[in-house]
């Protein structure tokens, strides 16, 4: 555990931590407007629906080249499924009555299931490569290539810098969109861009945590730092801080401690610290409501 930590633990563990750690630091502050805006569940389903986009994609390069497994054309299917997936869930809101956790349900439920059928069909194939397609399930960290955490750092670097550049606009559409609107400012595009963001975290999420556990790499630190802070420029400090100590902890356990899954380990380390902050941060407890002699700040 000691020589993980110390990524002395060998080549491979220390490719998957540091991949792990990136991924982690990228998607705290993402998962923090993502909760700011009440869309944690969209991010729920944005990565259930990448199960079919996966499976397609497969199958459309087994059919092009002849062997179906290559990383960037799975995550560029998987992608292309994800944002169908958030997409289809605003039409439904936009052209039903069924409110925003319903259509996610229907539409989360709907892909998944969809993507297990091509995913037993996929493994019944008599070609090379469909083996291990199961792991976008549950992420493949302990076996990250040197290419793989190069492509999460390069999207976890676009990542940190689109959200300090922008900072100002996605803070604003995040608190009060309505202003924004009527201020001038593109509240659409704004909007686009921060389902952009969710989209990139949750696609190259796949590789470390897996499509089932991404959300709570999003939204677990997010909601740690909130523990510890009202203002929002440390709110996205403190859980980009948050999401890489628990996946540099989880890797490290992972890699450590033989037969752990590194996806699963890494989103309870995030727990762990939830937990640890949970009695002992100022905001963790709810305000007490004004009695009658006292009035309401």
């Amino acid at each position: 555990m000691l020589d993980a930590l110390l990524l002395s633990a060998g080549y491979n563990a220390a490719v998957a931590m540091i991949g792990a750690t990136l991924l982690g630091v990228a998607a705290g502050p993402v998962g923090v407007f993502m909760l700011l805006r009440r869309r944690a569940l969209l991010a729920d389903a944005a990565s259930h629906a990448t199960l079919p986009g996966i499976v397609l994609a497969f199958l459309v390069n087994l059919w092009l080249t002849g062997e179906g497994r290559s990383l960037p054309v799975l995550l560029a299917g998987a992608g292309a499924a994800a944002a169908l997936g958030v997409l289809a869930v605003q039409a439904l809101q936009a052209n039903s009555r069924l409110s925003g956790p319903t259509a996610i349900a229907v539409v989360l439920s709907g892909a998944f299931g969809l993507g297990v059928v091509g995913l037993s069909y996929v493994q019944t194939l008599p070609v090379a490569g469909q083996a291990g397609l199961d792991q976008f399930l549950v992420g493949q960290t302990a076996g990250m290539r040197l290419a793989d955490a190069y492509l999460i750092a390069g999207v976890a670097a676009v990542l940190v810098v689109v959200i300090a550049l922008l900072f100002k606009e996605l803070r604003l559409i995040a608190f009060d969109p309505e202003f924004a609107a009527a201020a001038g400012w593109p509240v659409q595009r704004l909007d686009l861009l921060a389902n952009g963001l969710l989209l990139a975290t949750v696609v190259v999420g796949l590789t470390s945590v897996g499509l089932v556990l991404i959300v709570a790499m999003l939204i677990i630190p997010a909601v740690t730092a909130r523990l510890w802070t009202q203002k929002l420029g440390r709110m996205a400090l403190l859980a980009a801080a948050f999401g890489g100590v628990s996946a540099y902890l989880g890797a490290a356990a992972s890699a450590g401690i033989h037969h752990l899954p590194t996806g699963a380990t890494i989103v309870l380390a995030a727990a762990a610290l939830f937990a640890v902050s949970l009695p002992i941060a100022p905001l963790s407890r709810p305000r007490r409501a004004p009695t009658a002699l006292e009035p309401p700040v």
